[in-house]
């Protein structure tokens, strides 16, 4: 177990390195000048020669990849071509007023959207289970601007609960900020819920027709017993992979929902960085965004491995037969070792 943790590591920097290097060459080669648009059209050569060797420009791209690589691994991201301040402060700041919309969100979606996918999975082909079917469907289908629109009509509007958009900077206090984050909480938890209540109906559905669950049943013990210390924790297995993608996506900076609600966050963030062609704030959004994504898929893997032993068993059983990572081999269980609670 340890040599697997220490080889997926390995993966997830070999990763982040390469999404880093791709991130670097693809904004390098965006088309425009950034030193053009800062000075104008009206400005001289001269002076625009005199600002790219005063950015760095002039350098070659490699050489510019690596310095920068080297300074975001002691976390320096560079100096903003518009501020001229430092990005990894005002980057941590927004990441900061993100994990305030991100905290809540993954607290009430995923708690709820596992509540409801075990009851509509428990409850197939009922009431309960159309419903919830058909409300994660319609939060699936409708898009988050028209949700947010929505939102902003009935509790800023009509009913004015909650301000309609962000006034204050990313410089707020969280005690500022705290009474404009539930529009946009509510936005997101819509939006990851309907996902994970699919995956996990699905997974439920299947764990319940699965044989150990039918070997517990015939063995007498309660239905809720048999629910909640045997199909819940194997039904939760292919749910985390989609919990992870999801709040990756949501920490990464969630673009459209920060923008409609002026949310100084890691999207919002992003958007200015793109309109004013600010390429380190763009690089480091990017990679800390890849990082995020490769942090929480590894986090999702290990605690897939550590709640379920056959996935232990098939890394042993590969390394002790030789398969690859690429080929498909069978899993050394039998028939009583699956059948066990």
């Amino acid at each position: 177990m340890p040599l697997l943790i220490l080889r997926r590591l390995g993966s997830a920097v070999l990763t982040i390195v390469l999404a880093s290097l791709l991130v670097f060459l693809a904004i390098q080669a965006l088309p425009g000048d950034v030193v053009q648009q800062i000075l104008g059209r009206d400005a001289t050569p001269e002076a625009v020669a005199q600002m790219r060797s005063e950015l760095g420009l002039d350098t070659p791209v490699f050489l510019r990849y690596i310095q920068w690589l080297f300074g975001a691994l002691q976390g320096d991201f560079g100096t903003s071509l518009v501020s001229g301040e430092p990005v990894g402060p005002n980057l941590l700041l927004h990441f900061r007023n993100t994990l305030l919309i991100a905290i809540p969100t993954v607290i009430i979606s995923v708690t709820l959207s596992i509540v409801l996918g075990v009851i509509a999975g428990l409850r197939r082909g009922k009431l309960a289970d159309h419903s919830i079917s058909l409300i994660s469907l319609l939060a699936m289908s409708i898009p988050e601007f028209m949700v947010a629109a929505l939102l902003v009509l009935a509790f800023a509007v009509g009913i004015p609960l909650f301000p309609a958009v962000v006034l204050d900077g990313p410089q707020a206090s969280l005690a500022q900020l705290l009474p404009s984050i539930w529009l946009p909480v509510i936005v997101l938890s819509l939006a990851m819920a309907a996902y994970i209540i699919r995956m996990t109906r699905t997974s439920t559905i299947d764990v319940m027709t699965s044989e150990f669950i039918t070997t517990a049943e015939l063995k007498g013990l309660r239905r809720a017993r048999v629910v909640m210390r045997h199909a819940l924790p194997t039904a939760l297995l292919p749910t985390l992979n989609v919990v992870a993608i999801n709040i990756a996506w949501m920490l990464g900076g969630v673009v459209v929902v920060e923008n409609i609600f002026n949310y100084p966050g890691m999207g919002n963030l992003m958007l200015e960085a793109v309109f004013n062609r600010d390429l380190p704030v763009i690089e480091a959004v990017a990679v800390v965004s890849a990082a995020i994504y490769v942090a929480c898929n590894l986090l999702a893997d290990l605690a897939a491995m550590a709640l379920d032993p056959r996935q232990r068993l098939r890394q042993r059983t590969r390394r002790g037969t030789g398969v690859g990572a690429g080929t498909t081999a069978s899993p050394a269980i039998s028939t009583d070792e699956r059948s066990q609670p």
